[in-house]
């Protein structure tokens, strides 16, 4: 499984599991980021931009997990704001603002990659405009990090 991860579980990893602290943690995470199973996108580093120095010296050390989308993924953006209710993912105040939205890119790199999984922090609510709602509409396998530890078979 290729797990793409969002901006959520990554702050979450930085804000309670300090590498210090949980060093056996880190070392499955970075094995996992060696053999290309955790990615993400690039509009999650420039969510994460400016970001407390742990998280963004991370980043920096690990910017080939950072993919820029391909063509096929932003023609699936597109299927995924043809879906009206789903225009929401991008709020206003970010259009307005020009903020980066991770997001659509987040669940297009799951789609396209070889047994795709997005990891986030967002729960599923109904009729919500959520990476959860819009992996479910598409069949895309969409877990929290306490599941991706799971998954992985984790304990600490």
């Amino acid at each position: 499984m290729t797990y793409v991860f969002d901006s959520g579980p990554l702050i979450w990893m930085f804000r309670y599991y300090y590498p210090d602290r949980f060093p056996s943690l880190w070392e499955q995470f970075d094995e996992l980021i060696a053999n290309q199973r955790i990615i993400s996108v690039k509009e999650v580093s420039r969510e994460l931009d400016g970001q407390d120095d742990l998280l963004a010296n991370w980043i920096n050390d690990n910017k080939q997990i950072f993919q820029e989308p391909m063509q096929n993924e932003m023609i699936f953006i597109g299927s995924i704001f043809q879906v009206s209710h789903f225009q929401g993912l991008v709020r206003k105040q970010e259009r307005l603002q020009g903020k980066p939205v991770a997001d659509p890119f987040v669940i297009a790199k799951a789609n396209s990659a070889q047994d795709g999984c997005v990891v986030t922090t967002e729960k599923y609510k109904e009729n919500a405009s959520q990476i959860p709602n819009v992996c479910k509409h598409f069949n895309i396998p969409c877990i929290n990090l306490e599941q991706f530890m799971e998954k992985e078979n984790w304990k600490f």
